[in-house]
Protein backbone atom coordinates (compact mmCIF):
# COMPACT_ATOMS: atom_id res chain seq x y z
CA UNK A 1 0.00 0.00 0.00
CA UNK A 2 1.42 3.38 -0.98
CA UNK A 3 2.09 5.56 2.09
CA UNK A 4 -0.07 8.67 2.50
CA UNK A 5 1.70 12.00 3.01
CA UNK A 6 1.01 13.62 6.40
CA UNK A 7 -1.68 16.28 6.40
CA UNK A 8 -0.06 18.74 8.77
CA UNK A 9 1.31 21.98 7.37
CA UNK A 10 4.82 23.42 7.75
CA UNK A 11 5.53 25.18 11.00
CA UNK A 12 6.55 28.78 11.42
CA UNK A 13 9.67 29.85 13.25
CA UNK A 14 9.10 30.44 16.96
CA UNK A 15 9.19 34.09 18.00
CA UNK A 16 10.15 33.56 21.63
CA UNK A 17 12.38 30.98 23.31
CA UNK A 18 10.60 27.88 24.59
CA UNK A 19 11.13 26.22 28.00
CA UNK A 20 14.38 24.30 28.23
CA UNK A 21 14.28 20.73 26.93
CA UNK A 22 16.65 19.59 29.66
CA UNK A 23 16.44 15.87 28.88
CA UNK A 24 17.19 16.20 25.15
CA UNK A 25 20.79 15.97 23.96
CA UNK A 26 21.19 17.47 20.50
CA UNK A 27 23.69 16.20 17.94
CA UNK A 28 24.21 15.79 14.22
CA UNK A 29 25.55 13.14 11.87
CA UNK A 30 27.54 12.65 8.66
CA UNK A 31 24.18 12.22 6.92
CA UNK A 32 23.55 15.95 7.36
CA UNK A 33 26.71 16.54 5.32
CA UNK A 34 25.50 14.34 2.47
CA UNK A 35 27.43 11.27 3.62
CA UNK A 36 25.82 7.91 2.84
CA UNK A 37 28.82 5.71 2.05
CA UNK A 38 32.24 4.94 3.58
CA UNK A 39 34.03 6.34 0.54
CA UNK A 40 32.51 8.42 -2.22
CA UNK A 41 34.14 11.28 -4.17
CA UNK A 42 30.92 13.30 -3.96
CA UNK A 43 31.09 13.39 -0.16
CA UNK A 44 33.03 15.88 1.97
CA UNK A 45 36.22 14.56 3.58
CA UNK A 46 35.73 13.38 7.15
CA UNK A 47 38.03 16.07 8.53
CA UNK A 48 35.81 18.75 7.05
CA UNK A 49 32.70 17.12 8.51
CA UNK A 50 34.23 17.10 12.00
CA UNK A 51 35.44 20.69 11.70
CA UNK A 52 32.08 21.97 10.49
CA UNK A 53 29.81 19.99 12.79
CA UNK A 54 31.73 21.37 15.78
CA UNK A 55 31.72 24.91 14.36
CA UNK A 56 27.96 24.69 13.80
CA UNK A 57 27.46 24.18 17.53
CA UNK A 58 26.93 20.45 17.98
CA UNK A 59 28.59 18.48 20.77
CA UNK A 60 27.42 14.98 19.75
CA UNK A 61 27.82 13.03 16.51
CA UNK A 62 27.06 9.60 15.12
CA UNK A 63 29.72 7.52 13.40
CA UNK A 64 27.87 7.30 10.09
CA UNK A 65 28.77 4.56 7.59
CA UNK A 66 31.54 2.41 9.00
CA UNK A 67 34.85 3.48 7.50
CA UNK A 68 33.92 7.09 6.76
CA UNK A 69 35.42 8.29 10.04
CA UNK A 70 38.67 6.72 11.22
CA UNK A 71 38.04 3.25 12.64
CA UNK A 72 41.07 3.32 14.94
CA UNK A 73 39.59 4.33 18.32
CA UNK A 74 42.73 6.13 19.48
CA UNK A 75 42.87 8.31 16.39
CA UNK A 76 39.14 8.99 16.35
CA UNK A 77 39.21 9.86 20.05
CA UNK A 78 41.98 12.36 19.41
CA UNK A 79 40.17 13.88 16.41
CA UNK A 80 36.83 14.24 18.18
CA UNK A 81 38.21 15.37 21.53
CA UNK A 82 40.19 18.26 20.11
CA UNK A 83 36.99 19.52 18.47
CA UNK A 84 34.88 19.06 21.61
CA UNK A 85 32.81 16.24 20.10
CA UNK A 86 31.48 13.01 21.57
CA UNK A 87 29.89 9.99 19.88
CA UNK A 88 26.29 9.02 20.60
CA UNK A 89 25.88 5.94 18.37
CA UNK A 90 27.04 3.77 15.53
CA UNK A 91 24.78 2.66 12.67
CA UNK A 92 24.28 -0.68 10.92
CA UNK A 93 22.03 -1.99 8.16
CA UNK A 94 20.61 -5.49 8.59
CA UNK A 95 18.39 -7.91 6.68
CA UNK A 96 17.30 -10.13 9.55
CA UNK A 97 13.96 -10.96 7.93
CA UNK A 98 15.97 -13.34 5.72
CA UNK A 99 16.38 -15.61 8.72
CA UNK A 100 19.22 -17.47 10.46
CA UNK A 101 21.19 -17.91 7.24
CA UNK A 102 22.23 -14.23 7.35
CA UNK A 103 23.14 -14.16 11.05
CA UNK A 104 26.89 -14.76 10.80
CA UNK A 105 27.34 -12.17 8.04
CA UNK A 106 25.18 -9.71 9.95
CA UNK A 107 27.05 -10.20 13.19
CA UNK A 108 30.44 -9.65 11.56
CA UNK A 109 29.22 -6.26 10.32
CA UNK A 110 27.52 -5.39 13.60
CA UNK A 111 30.53 -6.37 15.71
CA UNK A 112 32.89 -3.97 13.92
CA UNK A 113 30.46 -1.07 14.38
CA UNK A 114 29.58 -1.95 17.95
CA UNK A 115 33.20 -2.29 18.99
CA UNK A 116 34.05 1.15 17.65
CA UNK A 117 30.93 2.71 19.18
CA UNK A 118 31.77 1.14 22.54
CA UNK A 119 35.38 2.33 22.36
CA UNK A 120 34.12 5.85 21.68
CA UNK A 121 31.89 5.83 24.75
CA UNK A 122 28.61 5.58 22.85
CA UNK A 123 25.54 3.98 24.40
CA UNK A 124 23.51 3.11 21.31
CA UNK A 125 23.62 1.24 18.03
CA UNK A 126 21.13 2.38 15.39
CA UNK A 127 19.82 -0.60 13.40
CA UNK A 128 18.24 0.09 9.99
CA UNK A 129 16.41 -2.66 8.06
CA UNK A 130 17.58 -3.33 4.52
CA UNK A 131 15.80 -1.77 1.54
CA UNK A 132 13.23 -3.70 -0.50
CA UNK A 133 14.26 -1.58 -3.50
CA UNK A 134 17.65 -0.11 -4.27
CA UNK A 135 17.92 3.38 -2.83
CA UNK A 136 19.92 4.67 -5.80
CA UNK A 137 18.64 2.81 -8.86
CA UNK A 138 15.13 1.99 -7.70
CA UNK A 139 15.54 -1.65 -8.75
CA UNK A 140 13.10 -3.86 -6.86
CA UNK A 141 15.13 -6.28 -4.75
CA UNK A 142 12.31 -8.23 -3.10
CA UNK A 143 8.61 -8.06 -2.26
CA UNK A 144 7.77 -4.97 -0.24
CA UNK A 145 5.44 -7.01 2.03
CA UNK A 146 6.92 -9.53 4.47
CA UNK A 147 5.43 -12.98 4.86
CA UNK A 148 4.37 -14.13 8.35
CA UNK A 149 7.53 -16.25 8.49
CA UNK A 150 9.71 -13.28 7.59
CA UNK A 151 8.05 -11.21 10.33
CA UNK A 152 8.88 -13.94 12.84
CA UNK A 153 12.49 -14.03 11.68
CA UNK A 154 12.74 -10.24 11.81
CA UNK A 155 11.42 -9.95 15.34
CA UNK A 156 13.18 -13.00 16.79
CA UNK A 157 16.57 -12.17 15.30
CA UNK A 158 16.27 -8.50 16.24
CA UNK A 159 15.73 -9.59 19.83
CA UNK A 160 18.78 -11.83 19.57
CA UNK A 161 20.78 -8.94 18.16
CA UNK A 162 19.66 -6.70 21.01
CA UNK A 163 20.78 -9.23 23.61
CA UNK A 164 24.12 -9.94 21.93
CA UNK A 165 24.96 -6.26 21.46
CA UNK A 166 24.00 -5.50 25.07
CA UNK A 167 25.86 -8.44 26.57
CA UNK A 168 29.03 -8.14 24.49
CA UNK A 169 29.34 -4.38 24.00
CA UNK A 170 27.07 -2.75 26.56
CA UNK A 171 25.10 -0.93 23.89
CA UNK A 172 21.35 -0.61 23.41
CA UNK A 173 20.03 -1.24 19.92
CA UNK A 174 17.50 1.28 18.60
CA UNK A 175 15.72 0.11 15.47
CA UNK A 176 15.13 2.80 12.84
CA UNK A 177 11.96 2.71 10.69
CA UNK A 178 12.99 3.90 7.23
CA UNK A 179 11.40 4.65 3.87
CA UNK A 180 11.64 1.85 1.29
CA UNK A 181 12.17 -0.78 4.00
CA UNK A 182 9.72 -3.22 5.53
CA UNK A 183 9.62 -1.17 8.73
CA UNK A 184 7.98 2.01 7.55
CA UNK A 185 4.29 2.77 8.19
CA UNK A 186 2.40 3.20 11.47
CA UNK A 187 0.92 -0.27 11.01
CA UNK A 188 4.27 -1.98 10.47
CA UNK A 189 6.02 -0.10 13.27
CA UNK A 190 3.24 -0.99 15.71
CA UNK A 191 3.35 -4.62 14.60
CA UNK A 192 7.11 -4.72 15.14
CA UNK A 193 6.96 -3.11 18.58
CA UNK A 194 4.11 -5.34 19.73
CA UNK A 195 6.09 -8.44 18.70
CA UNK A 196 9.46 -7.58 20.28
CA UNK A 197 10.77 -7.57 23.83
CA UNK A 198 11.03 -4.01 25.22
CA UNK A 199 13.94 -5.07 27.42
CA UNK A 200 16.19 -5.61 24.39
CA UNK A 201 14.61 -3.72 21.47
CA UNK A 202 13.97 0.03 21.47
CA UNK A 203 13.06 2.39 18.65
CA UNK A 204 14.98 5.15 16.91
CA UNK A 205 12.15 7.43 15.82
CA UNK A 206 13.22 9.33 12.73
CA UNK A 207 10.63 12.08 12.40
CA UNK A 208 11.29 12.60 8.69
CA UNK A 209 11.12 8.96 7.65
CA UNK A 210 8.03 8.38 9.77
CA UNK A 211 6.28 11.37 8.17
CA UNK A 212 7.46 10.21 4.73
CA UNK A 213 5.56 6.96 5.37
CA UNK A 214 2.43 8.68 6.73
CA UNK A 215 3.16 8.39 10.45
CA UNK A 216 2.48 10.82 13.30
CA UNK A 217 5.57 11.14 15.51
CA UNK A 218 3.82 12.74 18.48
CA UNK A 219 1.17 10.00 18.47
CA UNK A 220 3.89 7.34 18.35
CA UNK A 221 5.73 8.88 21.30
CA UNK A 222 2.52 9.16 23.32
CA UNK A 223 1.46 5.59 22.48
CA UNK A 224 4.79 3.77 22.71
CA UNK A 225 6.75 6.14 24.91
CA UNK A 226 8.55 3.40 26.82
CA UNK A 227 9.92 2.05 23.52
CA UNK A 228 11.38 5.34 22.28
CA UNK A 229 15.12 5.09 22.90
CA UNK A 230 16.53 7.63 20.45
CA UNK A 231 15.44 10.34 18.02
CA UNK A 232 16.50 11.49 14.58
CA UNK A 233 15.23 14.99 13.82
CA UNK A 234 14.27 15.46 10.20
CA UNK A 235 11.54 17.10 8.14
CA UNK A 236 9.95 16.43 4.77
CA UNK A 237 8.71 18.93 2.21
CA UNK A 238 5.01 18.04 1.90
CA UNK A 239 4.74 19.17 -1.73
CA UNK A 240 7.76 17.15 -2.84
CA UNK A 241 6.56 14.21 -0.73
CA UNK A 242 3.14 14.20 -2.40
CA UNK A 243 4.81 14.12 -5.81
CA UNK A 244 7.30 11.35 -5.04
CA UNK A 245 4.61 9.20 -3.40
CA UNK A 246 2.25 9.68 -6.35
CA UNK A 247 5.02 8.83 -8.82
CA UNK A 248 6.42 5.97 -6.68
CA UNK A 249 9.87 7.55 -6.73
CA UNK A 250 12.51 5.49 -4.85
CA UNK A 251 13.98 7.00 -1.73
CA UNK A 252 17.40 7.94 -3.14
CA UNK A 253 16.04 9.92 -6.10
CA UNK A 254 13.41 11.43 -3.80
CA UNK A 255 16.19 12.80 -1.60
CA UNK A 256 17.91 14.21 -4.69
CA UNK A 257 14.62 15.97 -5.49
CA UNK A 258 14.65 17.64 -2.06
CA UNK A 259 12.06 15.59 -0.19
CA UNK A 260 13.98 16.14 3.05
CA UNK A 261 14.15 19.84 3.83
CA UNK A 262 15.69 22.28 6.26
CA UNK A 263 13.75 22.91 9.48
CA UNK A 264 11.42 24.60 10.13
CA UNK A 265 10.13 24.58 6.54
CA UNK A 266 8.63 21.07 6.53
CA UNK A 267 6.69 18.50 8.52
CA UNK A 268 6.35 17.32 11.18
CA UNK A 269 6.60 20.39 13.41
CA UNK A 270 9.54 19.67 15.68
CA UNK A 271 8.46 21.64 18.77
CA UNK A 272 5.61 19.22 19.67
CA UNK A 273 7.82 16.23 18.96
CA UNK A 274 10.52 17.53 21.30
CA UNK A 275 7.93 18.44 23.95
CA UNK A 276 6.45 14.93 23.81
CA UNK A 277 9.93 13.43 24.09
CA UNK A 278 10.79 15.66 27.05
CA UNK A 279 7.56 14.57 28.77
CA UNK A 280 8.76 10.95 28.76
CA UNK A 281 11.03 11.84 31.66
CA UNK A 282 14.13 10.11 30.31
CA UNK A 283 17.38 11.26 28.73
CA UNK A 284 17.18 11.07 24.93
CA UNK A 285 19.53 11.86 22.11
CA UNK A 286 17.98 13.86 19.29
CA UNK A 287 20.33 13.71 16.33
CA UNK A 288 19.73 16.03 13.39
CA UNK A 289 19.74 14.31 10.02
CA UNK A 290 18.90 16.03 6.77
CA UNK A 291 19.26 13.54 3.96
CA UNK A 292 20.71 15.32 0.94
CA UNK A 293 22.99 12.94 -0.89
CA UNK A 294 24.58 14.05 -3.12
CA UNK A 295 25.05 17.73 -2.38
CA UNK A 296 27.55 20.52 -3.09
CA UNK A 297 30.30 20.56 -0.43
CA UNK A 298 29.47 24.11 0.68
CA UNK A 299 25.75 23.41 1.23
CA UNK A 300 25.66 21.47 4.54
CA UNK A 301 27.38 23.83 6.97
CA UNK A 302 25.05 26.86 6.68
CA UNK A 303 22.03 24.56 7.00
CA UNK A 304 23.53 22.84 10.05
CA UNK A 305 24.27 26.15 11.73
CA UNK A 306 20.76 27.51 11.06
CA UNK A 307 19.19 24.25 12.26
CA UNK A 308 21.16 24.36 15.50
CA UNK A 309 20.05 27.94 16.05
CA UNK A 310 16.43 26.96 15.37
CA UNK A 311 16.59 24.09 17.87
CA UNK A 312 18.01 26.42 20.50
CA UNK A 313 15.00 28.67 19.95
CA UNK A 314 12.85 25.63 20.72
CA UNK A 315 14.68 25.18 24.02
CA UNK A 316 17.00 22.36 22.93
Amino acid sequence: MTPTPPLSSPQSSPRTPRPSLSRIRIGSAPDSWGVWFPDDPRQVPWERFLDEVARAGYAWIELGPYGYLPTDPARLTEETARRGLRVSAGTVFTSLHHGPAVWDRTWAHVADNAALAQAMGAEHLVVIPSFWRDDRTGAVLEDRVLTPGQWRDLTALTERLGREVRDRYGLRIVVHPHADTHLDSEENVARFLDATDPDVVALCLDTGHYAYCGGDSVKLIETYGERIGYLHLKQVDPEVLARVVADEVPFGPAVAQGVMCEPPAGVPALEPVLAAAQALGVELFAIVEQDMYPCPPDKPYPIAERTRRFLRSCGA
